[in-house]
């Protein structure tokens, strides 16, 4: 073999590995997983934590948790009910635990840091989305990942929901012909969106903005519905909304002065688990979970727009909002033959009519029941050109845990590890990369004013059609 084919065999070897089911490691054998966390935060505690435990404990085994702080690591500890050693140390605890998984739910910046020390120590990984915050710390994981030999998996639970699914059945048949564009609209309620602002999250260094923590989901979403990579975006964003626009602020909202007049004024000492978790451990490390949305150090953005073009040559039109009076989203898919067209809790939609409180439904989308039943059905609309009238597709609607996606990923991960994934569910490092770096791409774009290619960012090969299992 000569040294051009040498490289291209080497080169295709290393796609086929990272567009494999990152799942195959995980599966086989007898023995329960041995899990260890890291990041004892609301969403490792209880969605990671507290549900894995309860569902999944003939296949697993928690044989320790990590965090900085250390009141949270006892709260966790309790709630979750496990016995396991507790760690201030995370290499402390790969070295004593030695756990055949380590799921991460860090903060977004760290997760890099445990990832490829993670994956040095010997261990596979589960980690929260975004994969990472930047395109650096990004190639430092892939580079860990090929370097060792473990895999990555990461959690995009919105895949797994039947209706996301079912889009995706669709689109794979060529239902309407060749996809050509794409309008995706997602909207946060002035409930959810604002929380963002409150948290950690509202800090461009600790989250990379909501261009990747939050609409790394969404990309991902259309990257896996396309099963094409993206090459190119042009972004725009503004912070007009929280942050130093408002007149008036105060540090935190547990006994502000403004809270009388303030509409975003959240009591935290309502909710018993933020008490407990948070408050409660402040004195550790400084962390105020109640922090005011119009504190003057937000940088991130409350509006944004994209342009998405992709390797296959279709362009798509992105947009979220964070301040909207309800939450849900719009999705068309335009192509040769037709178009497509659904929506998920729009309150005047025929399907989205039943009566939810807009400051509860981020609590009903983030509870994980294990045998939730589906209430009504999501509509999925196809028309085809030349044709009077439309098909209308219903899916079994589920209102907790992401659109009965969190359960259905648990499933796969902890459970049903050797189940086929025809519609290839399970995200890898590719995922996380391709999905991220357009999160990426796009804060350059507003920062630079220009369009900004993927390219630029990372050494990955932009596929038109990624192979489809």
């Amino acid at each position: 073999m000569n040294r051009r084919k040498f490289i291209e065999a080497g080169s295709l070897a290393a796609l086929s590995s990272m567009l494999a089911n990152p799942l195959t490691t995980f599966a086989g054998g007898t023995k329960k997983k041995r899990l260890a966390l890291v990041g004892t935060g609301i969403r490792g505690v209880r969605f990671w934590g507290e549900t894995v435990r309860n569902n999944y404990s003939e296949f697993i085994e928690f044989v320790g948790l990590c965090d900085l702080n250390e009141g949270r690591l006892q709260y966790a500890r309790t709630r979750m009910k496990v016995d396991c050693p507790t760690f201030l140390d995370f290499e402390q605890m790969l070295s004593r635990t030695k756990p055949d998984v380590v799921i991460v739910t860090t903060v977004d910046a760290e997760h890099d840091k445990q990832i490829v020390t993670a994956l040095e120590m010997g261990a596979d990984v589960i980690t929260e989305k975004p994969m990472t915050t930047d395109e650096v710390k990004c190639k430092a994981i892939l580079d860990a990942e090929k370097r060792t030999g473990r895999k990555v998996i990461v959690a995009f639970n919105y895949r797994h929901g039947p209706h996301p699914t079912k889009i995706k059945e669709l689109l794979s048949q060529d239902r309407i012909g060749k996809v050509t564009s794409v309008d995706f609209n997602w909207y946060l309620n002035v409930y959810h969106g604002a929380d963002y602002f409150r948290r950690w999250h509202g800090l461009k260094h600790r989250s990379g903005s909501l261009w990747v923590h939050k609409s790394t989901h969404h990309f991902d979403l259309l990257n896996w519905w396309l099963d094409s990579d993206p090459v190119e975006v042009t972004a725009y964003g503004k912070l007009e909304h929280y942050g130093k626009n408002n007149p008036f602020r105060g540090k935190r909202c547990m006994g502000c002065e403004h809270k009388d007049k303030c509409r975003f004024y959240w009591d935290i000492t309502k909710d018993d688990t933020m008490m407990k978790l948070y408050v409660a451990n402040e004195k550790y490390d400084g962390y105020i979970r109640d922090n005011c949305v119009f504190r003057e150090e937000i940088d991130i953005y409350d509006k944004m727009s994209a342009q998405i073009v992709y390797a296959n040559g279709v362009t798509v039109n992105y947009s979220l909002t964070t301040y909207s009076p309800y939450e849900g989203w719009r999705l068309s898919f335009n192509g040769t033959n037709g178009k497509l067209d659904t929506w998920l809790d729009i309150p005047y939609q025929p399907t989205d009519l039943e009566k939810v409180s807009q400051e509860e439904r981020h609590a009903i989308e983030m509870s994980s029941a294990k045998d939730e039943k589906p209430v009504g059905y999501a509509e999925i609309i196809v028309a085809d050109n030349f044709k009077t009238g439309v098909e209308s597709v219903k899916v079994p609607k589920f209102k907790g845990g992401h659109g009965g996606g969190d359960v259905r990923m648990h499933d796969r991960l902890f459970r049903d590890t050797g189940a086929a994934d025809p519609f290839r569910l399970m995200a890898g490092t590719r995922d996380g990369a391709m999905s991220l770096l357009i999160g990426v791409a796009a804060r350059k774009s507003i920062d630079e004013k220009r369009p900004v290619k993927i390219s630029e960012l990372t050494d990955i090969k932009p596929l038109e059609r990624r192979p489809f299992r």
